[in-house]
């Protein structure tokens, strides 16, 4: 029986990743910096490590006789009072981790980029995985970071390591606890806070065929190539029209220019700095909707068999996930 060790495997997509490998026959083990876990990350077949991704000792126990590495862990936060910790966690600790995979000869690496990290087309029409692209193109310190740190990951494959880059885009579905950003779109439309939307686009997909992309990158996926792992792209209207469709509850009329929305989010992160709270609109998330993120995902379609399963699934599915689990 195969053996997989996982980082971030109580985050949204990498508790995603486990119950995929667990399907598959693996067994796992998996990194966490959370001392309690949600009870639907109870899972039998899995052995939970408590620590970080800086501990070099501790990943090199865990990572001994594993067949293969998924560093999906990230520190996807578009604010923080100190920016250096989102690089520490993204940059250094995907250095770390990828250096202790390397002495101890893990089998094959699945790194979990971003999107963010890619180019974009500047006249809107969907990028791919060889968009041009610089570090002056990200927009904000997440971006930056997962621009760096997938830099770190293409330099061990050069140096021999056998990694594999997959760049979820916007992911959808059950198990969002947290939420992440695009979750808290879901709770905040479901509890009447959005009373208005600016005009942008992603590219959507569900968590789970994200997972399943993360097993076909392992088992198809070339060395040191990069695979988009999305499925449609809709304007945010668009998404908020099926969301409205799930919910019952009318999408938001107004269209708020983004002029305005750039001075809420100046004040909301003003305030921010000094009480420590997250701003309620973060300005690395208006800045990053200035540019719709439209994304081409045939590669992964056509050389790993990504799955493209229909978003008003995902959409139906995180909505009763939230339901039942109280958030609105």
């Amino acid at each position: 029986m195969p053996l997989a060790f996982v980082t971030g495997g109580s985050g949204f997509i990498g508790s995603h990743v486990l119950r995929c490998l667990i399907r598959r026959g693996w067994k796992v083990r998996t990194l966490t910096r959370r001392k309690r876990l949600p009870c639907f990350l109870h899972l039998p077949e899995v052995s939970w490590i408590y620590g970080t991704l800086h501990n070099s000792d501790l990943l090199r126990q865990a990572m001994k006789g594993c067949d293969a590495l998924f560093h999906v862990a990230a520190d996807y936060r578009l604010w923080a009072r100190n920016p250096a910790e989102i690089y520490f966690n993204n940059v250094d600790g995907t250095r770390c981790v990828l250096k202790v995979a390397t002495e101890v000869k893990i089998g094959r690496v699945v790194y979990t980029s971003s999107v963010g990290a890619l180019g974009l087309n500047d006249d809107g029409t969907p990028a791919n995985e060889t968009t041009p692209v610089t570090i002056h193109d990200m927009v904000g310190h997440y971006k930056r970071s997962k621009y760096l740190a997938e830099r770190e990951a293409e330099r061990f494959a050069r140096e021999g390591l056998d990694v594999v880059i997959v760049n979820p885009s916007t992911p959808i579905g059950p198990g969002d606890y947290k939420p992440t950003p695009t979750g808290k779109i879901i709770v905040d439309f479901m509890n009447g806070r959005m009373p208005a939307y600016v005009n942008t686009g992603l590219n959507f997909v569900d968590v789970r065929d994200v997972a399943e992309g993360h097993l076909l990158a392992y088992e198809k996926g070339r060395t040191g190539e990069k695979y988009i792992l999305g499925c449609c792209n809709m304007s945010l209207k668009e998404f908020l029209d099926k969301l409205s469709e799930v919910c019952g509850i009318p999408t938001p009329k107004y269209r708020i220019p983004l002029p305005i929305v750039k001075t809420a989010a100046l004040i909301c992160e003003a305030m921010s700095r000094f009480t420590g709270i997250p701003p309620a609109v973060p300005l690395e998330g208006v800045r990053m909707s200035e540019h719709f993120m439209y994304f081409d995902v045939s590669k992964a379609v056509r050389e790993l068999g990504l799955p493209q399963s229909p978003i008003d699934v995902a959409i139906k599915d995180a909505v009763h996930w939230y339901i039942e689990h109280g958030y609105c």
